[in-house]
């Protein structure tokens, strides 16, 4: 998958990125790509007749959409998402962004944050998964669909060059916003920062794929595979050069790899701060 060039990556589709970046972390073990990429085209499949048989409801009153098709479109598959194919938000990890804990192991298990745990038999993820799945069925339905980061954030944006908007899809629905909202939710975030991380704009296919490589970092973080996780944030630092986070974070698996080896390493006489002998 690294091998892939940056320029080429967005000929992949972005369901098999993501589940690649999976591969080998806790709760990965059952991933089948070419069954998982299947189950995807069916959900297309379902969400476009359900759409087009409900078009008529935007037709007769589009002001009850925001006088928005595109908007009609994303809600319809936020509804057959969640009522024909059970998909939720994991319970376990619904605790406000505020309130969470730092050791709340939010990215243990590789199915709360990767697509396979929304579309095997769980149907469970986080704010992680669920915009890639709607952006992988999105895209299959040719619609514009992007994805954007904002601290501690992922989210999904409409944008064709006549419509422009955000959506939070990790509810029951699919909620419509401005930039402005993703400015302070889940927390808030200066300009300094969004320019320092690459924040609030439409991501390309590579920033895509350096979100997942550094999802894939925090998971390997997690069960203290730190060798890995700073393989990870190294590639992701690569592919995403403007998220300042990626270089700190793999710099920090450096430390740590480091600080691991010196504890580790046999103590001689001559070893300042040490009294073994």
């Amino acid at each position: 998958m690294l091998a892939i060039p940056a320029s080429d990556i967005g000929k992949h589709d972005i369901a098999v990125l993501n589940l690649l970046s999976a591969q080998g972390l806790p709760g990965s073990e059952n991933i089948n790509t070419e069954k998982c990429s299947a189950t995807l085209d069916q959900w297309a499949a379902r969400v476009k007749s359900e759409t087009e048989r409900h078009l008529y409801r935007f037709r007769n009153n589009p002001a009850e959409y925001e006088n928005s098709e595109a908007y009609f479109r994303m809600l319809m598959m936020a509804v057959v998402v969640y009522e024909d194919f059970g998909v939720r938000y994991n319970p376990e990890r619904l605790a406000p962004p505020p309130s969470r804990a730092a050791n709340d192991h939010f990215f243990a298990d590789s199915r709360d944050i990767f697509l396979h745990g929304l579309i095997g038999d769980r149907r469970m993820g986080t704010c992680s998964s669920m915009p890639v799945l709607y952006a992988a069925l999105g895209r299959r339905l040719g619609y514009p669909l992007k994805l954007v980061t904002t601290k501690a954030h992922l989210f999904l944006r409409w944008e064709d060059g006549k419509e422009r908007f955000d959506l939070e899809a990790t509810g029951q629905g699919m909620d419509r916003y401005d930039d402005e909202h993703f400015k302070r939710f889940p927390f808030p975030v200066t300009e300094e920062e969004i320019q320092a991380e690459g924040y609030m704009k439409s991501l390309t296919a590579a920033e895509e794929l350096a979100v997942f490589l550094s999802i894939r970092g925090m998971c390997l973080m997690e069960t203290g595979r730190f060798g890995e996780a700073k393989d990870a944030f190294g590639a992701a630092a690569k592919l995403a050069p403007s998220c300042r986070t990626y270089g700190v974070m793999r710099d920090e698996m450096n430390q740590k790899i480091s600080s691991s080896a010196i504890a580790h390493s046999p103590r001689s006489c001559g070893s300042v701060g040490f009294a073994s002998c």
